[in-house]
């Protein structure tokens, strides 16, 4: 059964807005698609294993998608531009990542790298 208000294909420049109002574009975010049983799910859990690595949530979106041994999938979105400290802090409390996106470009590898470039023209200057 529909309502009607289907927010995926907004009809007006006003759903459209909603929409963007909802689910604002951040350029510090990853994205991480999560799944669990529909037992096991809790929006606070999620939240507090988001949090233990230092990230804040900013969307938590239960989707449709359900895995064919009927665990569902959720959608989060937090303001960490880097998403495996918070793939690795959902996985110790028990959650599933089944992927996650970087929507800056910026994978594991690479950030791991810039940081210890960083770092090392840092101790540079203070050599210098």
């Amino acid at each position: 059964m529909t309502t009607g208000k289907d927010i995926l294909s907004p009809k007006t420049a006003d759903e459209a807005l909603r929409l963007a109002h909802l689910m604002p574009p951040q350029e510090e975010a990853s994205v991480l698609m999560v799944a669990c049983r529909p037992d096991d799910f809790s929006a606070s859990a999620l939240a507090h294993a988001v949090e233990d690595s230092d990230a804040h949530l900013i969307n938590l979106n239960v989707t449709d998608f359900k895995l064919d041994d009927g665990r569902i999938m959720i959608e989060l979105r937090t303001n960490h531009r880097n998403g495996g400290s918070t793939a690795r802090s959902l996985e110790r409390y028990g959650f599933e990542v089944l992927d996650y996106d970087v929507p800056g470009g910026v994978a594991d590898d690479d950030s791991e790298f810039t940081l210890r470039s960083r770092a090392a023209e840092l101790l540079h200057i203070i050599n210098i």
